[in-house]
């Protein structure tokens, strides 16, 4: 995380849908567009959401308005045999795997494959049964603070520190989440306010439309860019409307890497 190449994650997240094939084209599309890690997402509906949970108002409006929130996350689950034929498959397209981990079950699957980096998302960042597991193994963190001030960006590394973690491990990415964000309400200096104010890494989490914003954290200093990309925008789901195509994924890292 110290280099001075700026770390490229391609946010796969639920844009497989589900299904195990999608999951390998966005491998693919990633490892051709130059991403240094590829990322999905780790949870069980029953983990995160009640079966009458309404959707957020962007899910509705990229899905079926009657569903609920349960049953959407339910289709988009990736089992423990998926996530190993995902990583072993990444290892075969010379791209990194990693995966956000929504419980401490989530995080223990993600441990038994041998994870060395662990993403924290924004919706966990004050979920401090599950920082303090986590903090016990001391891996590198990578924690998005969407949704955070800044004293809840403090405890959740003062909670990874104290159970074991150091914050040398630690990269915090500013976050927003709006999907998509407009640029107005982007704030990108407060990637740096987060750096001088806490003394710790930083990067950022692009959830705007486009490749601007990320160009620019780039130059500001972020050590990690993630991005979420998709097949198809045109595909349904939550997050796809709002992600790069494969196309648009390739050419924000290869301006990335002309600004640098």
């Amino acid at each position: 995380m110290k280099e001075n190449k700026v770390k490229i994650i391609a946010e796969a997240g639920v844009n497989h849908n589900g299904n195990l094939y999608e999951a390998k084209r966005l491998i693919d599309h990633a490892s051709k567009a130059g991403a240094d890690y590829i990322k999905f997402q780790t949870f069980t509906a029953k983990e995160l959401t009640t079966k009458l949970s309404p959707k957020a108002l962007y899910q509705k409006k990229n899905t079926k308005k009657k569903e609920s929130q349960y049953k959407m996350l339910k289709k988009l689950e990736l089992s423990y045999n998926d996530h190993f034929i995902l990583k072993k498959y990444c290892k075969r397209k010379r791209i990194k795997f990693l995966s956000s981990a929504f419980g401490i079950n989530s995080f223990n699957l993600l441990n038994k494959i041998g994870l060395k980096i662990i993403k924290i998302p924004s919706g966990e960042i004050n979920n401090f049964p599950l920082l303090k597991h986590i903090g016990k193994y001391k891996k590198k963190i990578i924690l998005s603070s969407g949704m955070s001030s800044l004293s809840d960006i403090f405890y959740a590394i003062k909670v990874l520190n104290k159970f074991g973690t150091p914050k040398k491990n630690i990269t915090v990415l500013h976050c927003n989440t709006e999907y998509p964000t407009p640029l107005q309400n982007i704030n990108l200096k407060a990637m740096n306010t987060i750096k001088k104010k806490l003394k710790v890494d930083v990067g950022y989490s692009d959830h705007s439309l486009g490749t601007i914003v990320p160009i620019i954290a780039a130059t500001l200093g972020a050590s990690i860019i993630e991005k979420h990309f998709t097949i198809s925008k045109n595909n349904k789901g939550p997050d796809h409307k709002a992600s790069l195509n494969p196309k648009e994924l390739k050419e924000m890292i290869q301006k990335i890497k002309n600004t640098k």
